[in-house]
This record gives structure tokens, sequence and C-alpha cells, in this order.
């Protein structure tokens, strides 16, 4: 029975993939319809999503196959929504950050943050995680993760390390005070197994070459530690594991909470971005660079702020005295100081190409801030946007990534030869494509994709219009609680699924829900976005928090613990948020004329 099960578990994904389209064929056969047909094709790709019985990318293509062939969407109609404007966005946020990692320039801005904020336990955790967060605005959350983690770890060994030849030192000098040896050996005899470096650290007798006409005694056995200093050798190490798990679940935490503030920090964002305008094309640019970084900004430096407090809560104790460096070693701050100087040494001077993506960043953040800043026209509706949204954020992200196969990595020369005597070489440029294809996460795109293709063939189906009355009794619910237990629901799907599925998955029927009780739709759809990309509490989870599992010597229930009180904490913030600023930005207690459509497709 054993080794039958085992052969099952084995072939599981095989499984699945078999039997699933076959338990779930009566529902096209017998109910009929291209509503039922278009909810086939939904459920099983849902069900290939959760289980991952196949790549997320290879599921997101079945609509392609399946659309067609069940007769609810032509092919070309299919295909085109794997291109949208979204998808642009997307690709040009990408690469982007591609350009940021491949000339280092997120280490150098890392480094000189972690420089200013200094080593003591809190700021060294506040430092790690604001730094973390910055940076998984503009780049991925793996990316940023993995970046910072192993600068996390060459710290922490490095106070650890001082620490301990600190406690040495003190101790050897307690025996040289007649205090009593360290080592175990009786008061008033010299002690010959141990010899001290210029260091402090201890160096063993028999390596010291013996003298000439002189009796050799056999050495001693070599003596254990004092209980006392077996004692501080315990707790240091237990303090500094300790230290070292808060460290990095700190570190992997804000990576997934820093993503949320842009639009193009994670897939979801853009995901949300591109639902409201297939669903609604007359929502008026409702969602783009500037609103989203206006609600979403203010609300992740409040989860930061308060994540960091809970972390260094669970991890480093209440001591501020300790906290903040008050009566703590100063050399070892300046040890572990160093470690992250030495780190900025070795990056050298600024480099031109660094200058050019530094600019490039700020100029494309800009562009973005001031297309359609609401308040005042931008300069797309005054120079191009005058009867149709011709410009979008999309069109600006692709504007700039271009360019980085446009400017040379280098300041150009006239004339000049190299060390061999050959007439220097054109600088390569910014970007080339080797790399562009390398580090291009190419399945993101085809699994949004097939998210988009999904929601038109509901709508097209009419499987939306079907759900949207099967809601409307939802409309006796206050929306407030309708808003936070669905973010509860989505925290809590998304720590077994990705969170691009789970948006995907979600949304389209999240805003059949919200016109069926005449609810704005981003008042439900905005937190289960944000709620998707938190994922806390389990290490497969999402990749940060698989990184930081692998390096931080964590268990599950470590992350499970800390974790379920984030989750709980950012969806309530999510929520204060919504019903705030996010109100009164986007209009949110009406119902909009431009979401009062007949049908809403839906997954």
């Amino acid at each position: 029975m054993v080794v039958c099960l085992t052969g099952l578990w084995r072939y599981r994904n095989y499984l699945i993939i078999f039997l699933t389209p076959l338990l779930i064929l009566p529902l096209p056969i017998i109910v009929g319809g291209p509503e039922a047909s278009c909810g086939y094709v939904i459920i099983l790709t849902a069900l290939y999503w959760c289980t991952e019985c196949m790549p997320l990318a290879v599921t997101g293509l079945l609509p392609i196959i399946l659309f067609p062939m069940m007769g609810i969407m032509e092919s070309s109609e299919v295909c085109t929504q794997y291109m949208k404007d979204s998808n642009m966005l997307f690709v040009g946020g990408l690469l982007m950050a591609i350009a940021v990692e491949h000339w280092n320039l997120h280490k150098r801005i890392a480094l000189r943050v972690l420089l200013v904020v200094g080593v003591r336990p809190a700021l060294l955790m506040m430092g790690f995680m604001g730094t973390t967060a910055f940076l998984s605005m503009w780049i991925g959350n793996t990316a940023s993760t993995a970046m910072m983690l192993p600068i996390a770890n060459a710290v922490l060994k490095q106070l650890c390390d001082t620490e301990a030849q600190a406690e040495e030192r003190e101790m050897d000098l307690m025996a040289i005070r007649g205090a009593g040896p360290r080592t175990g050996i009786p008061k008033g005899q010299d002690n010959q197994a141990f010899d001290m470096d210029d260091g402090g650290a201890t160096k063993c007798a028999k390596d010291v070459k013996p003298m000439k006409n002189v009796i050799q005694l056999e050495p001693e056995p070599e003596v254990e530690e004092s209980p006392e200093a077996r004692e501080r050798k315990l707790k240091r190490e237990a303090k500094y594991l300790k230290l070292d798990k808060g460290m990095s679940l700190s570190v992997c935490y804000s990576a997934s909470i820093g993503g949320t503030a842009t639009l193009t920090g994670t897939a979801p964002n853009l995901i949300l971005k591109g639902q409201i305008d297939e669903l609604f094309p007359g929502n008026g640019d409702i969602i783009n660079f500037a609103s989203w970084f206006g609600f979403s900004f203010p609300n992740m430096v409040l989860m930061l702020i308060i994540s960091c407090l809970w972390l260094q809560f669970m991890y480093l104790g209440c001591n501020m005295k300790k906290l903040f460096g008050c009566g703590t070693n100063k050399d070892g701050d300046k040890e572990a100081y160093g470690v992250i100087k030495n780190e900025y040494k070795k990056l050298g001077s600024v480099s031109f190409a660094e200058g050019c993506i530094l600019v490039m960043l700020v100029l494309l953040v800009l562009l973005w801030f001031t297309r359609e800043p609401g308040f005042m026209p931008g300069w797309a509706a005054v120079l191009f946007n005058k009867d149709k949204p011709y410009v979008t954020d999309g069109t600006v992200a692709m504007l700039m990534s271009t360019l980085f196969f446009v400017i040379p990595s280098q300041l150009p020369r006239c004339g000049g030869y190299s060390e061999d005597g050959k007439p220097l070489k054109a600088p390569p440029t910014l970007l080339n494509w080797d790399v562009v294809h390398k580090k291009m996460p190419w399945n993101l795109l085809l699994l949004v994709g097939g998210g988009f293709a999904l929601a038109r063939g509901s709508e097209t189906s009419g499987l939306s219009q079907w759900l949207g009355e099967s809601l409307a009794p939802l409309q006796s619910i206050p929306p407030v609680a309708i808003s936070f237990l669905l973010s509860l629901l989505i925290a809590t799907f998304t720590e077994c699924s990705s969170n691009v599925a789970t948006t995907t998955l979600f949304l389209p029927i999240l805003a059949s829900m919200a016109v069926a009780i005449k609810l704005h739709p981003l008042y439900v759809m905005l937190p289960c976005t944000i709620c998707a990309s938190l994922a806390f509490m389990l290490p497969v989870a999402t990749p940060p928090n698989a990184i930081a599992f692998s390096y931080g010597n964590l268990k599950v229930m470590d992350m499970v613990k800390t974790g379920f009180v984030l989750n709980i904490i950012g969806v309530i913030t999510i929520n204060i948020a919504l019903n705030t600023w996010g109100a009164a930005m986007f209009n949110l207690n009406t119902f909009p004329d431009w979401a009062n459509v007949t049908t809403i497709p839906t997954p």
C-alpha cells in the first residue's frame, strides 16, 4: 500500500493533467452552452495554476487552444490578449530593472544607504528593510532579496566574530589579573598551551617549533572551556541566530511590501490595470503610475514601519538601549561597518553607465508622474492625447527602455589605441539583447496574457453576466465588511498559489460582483490586488520567502508565527488606506458611470 501511494505521489502531476479534464468534462456536455464551455476552460486553467502540475506560463496558453476549439472565441481575437498595453508597460519596467541590475546600480544604492544608517541592531534592520523596499519598487522582488541577504549575512557574521574576539580578550585579561583562567588550568601555573597574537586570537603552542637542548614534555590534553566561557558562547550564538532569522525575514518581507508601492513593482499591480482597462474601457485611465503611487506608497510606508516594529519585537526584544547602540561595543560596530565599506569600495567610482541609468530612471519616473497627474493637465494631454489616449504609461516605458540599446556604456572618444596597439572599438550600449534574453521573465508575459484571454472569453460567452446576477444578494452586506473579508480570503489563498495566478483568477470575479451590487469596482479589486502580495507565512509562497528560508536558518514555524501577524497587519492597513485617502482619491463611495456596463468578464 505504501509503495502504491508513493508511486502515485511521484506521478501526481501526470495524474492531475490527464484526470482533471475528464472529471470536469460533464460540465460542457450536460449543461451545454457557451457559458458552461467557458466555465470548463476557466476551472481547468485554475486547477492547473493552483497545483502547478504544468509550468504556469504553459497553462496560460490553454485559452489559445480551448477557446477556438469550443467555439467561444476566434484564435486571432484570443491571441491579441497576450500583447496588450499593460504587457508593454510590464516589459518596459522589466527592462529598466534589468539595466539597473546589469550595472550594479542597485548594489551601490543599497550599500550607500547602509553606510548612512550604521550597524546598530535596530538601525541595521530598519536600513535593510527600507533599502530592500525601495529597490523592490523598481526591480524584481526576487533580485532585491537575493542581493541584500548576502550583505546582511556578512555584516552579522562580522558582528558575531568581533563580539567573540572581544569576549576572549576579556577572559584572557581576567586570567592575567588572577581572576581565574578561562581554560580551567589551576591558578598560578603558567599556561604554555596558548599564546596571544597581535589581533587577540589564540595560537596553539604545538604550532611553535621546539628549541634545541630543551627537554620536550608530552603535550597536555586539550582542556575544555570553563562553564562561564561556554555559557557566554552559547548565549552569543543564540542571540545572533535569532538576529539572523529576524534579518532574513525583514529582507524578504520588505521586498514583497516594497513591490506594492509602484505600478511596475510587481506583476499583480499591472494585472489590475489591465483588467480595469479591459473590463471598463471608459474608466478614464483611473489607474496609472501617478494614481497608483499616490494611494499605495503611503500604505507601503505604513506597512513597512509596523512590520519593522513587529520584527524587532519578535527577534530583537524591547531593550531600546541595546537596540539603538547605547553602551554597545564600539569595536564590533567598526568592524561590521568596515565590511560594508569594503564592499562599497569594491564597486569603485560611479561609472558613466551607472550615471546614465540613474538619470534615465529618474526621468522615467518624472514622465510617469507628469503624464496625467490628475490635478492639472499632463504633458501627454497637452501634446498628444487631445481627443484619444494615444500615449500611455506603456508608451513612456518603451521609449526609455529603447534608449538602453542606443546610448553607449562609456563616454565616446575620438581616436585612441588599445594596449596591443589596435584602434579602440566603439563602446557597447547600456544593454544588449543577450543580457535581456537571459534575464527577462518571459513566462510572466504569457501568464498575464492568459488571464486577459480568460477575461475576454467569459465576457464573450456571457458567463460574467450569469455570475453577476448570482452575486446580487451580497448587496445587503456592508461594503467595509465585504472588502475586509475578501482581503483576508486573497491573503490566505496567495500563500498556496502564485500571486499572479491569484489576481488573474479573482479580479474578474470581483469586478462582476461589484457591478452586480452597485459597488465601485476598485473598492474590492484594489485591496485584493495588494493583498495578493502579502505572502508572508510559507517558504513556498513567494521566491523571496524561499531565498530567505535557505539563508537564515529558519524553520517553517518561524515564518508562520511572524507572517501570520504581518498578514493581519497588512489587511488592516490596506483597508484603512482604502477607506481614508483611497476613498477621496478614487471617489470610492459612489458607483461610477463607467462601471455601469451590461456584461463583465470573469473567470
